[in-house]
């Protein structure tokens, strides 16, 4: 988006036609490059999912870790 003196500013060097293209290039260059930004409700779903994921992996991991020392003690028993 081009300010009021930027486009003056550009009006003066290149003449009005030739500015108002240009305008339009950089507001549609600037619309394009917006609507690839991520907002703040994708990182926080993307927080959340990424939470969730580590949460299953952990209890995951708790289970097999659980198995594996009744396993020893079982062996180790005998």
């Amino acid at each position: 988006m081009l300010l009021f003196d930027d486009s003056k500013k550009l009006e003066k060097a290149v003449g009005p036609e030739a500015a108002e293209v240009i305008a339009k290039l950089f507001e549609a260059q600037d619309a394009a490059m917006r609507k690839d930004l991520a907002t703040k409700a994708d990182l926080e779903l993307k927080l959340a999912e990424t939470k969730a994921d580590l949460i299953k992996w952990v209890a995951g991991m708790l289970v097999a870790q659980s198995a594996i020392i009744a396993a020893l003690v079982k062996l180790l028993a005998k």
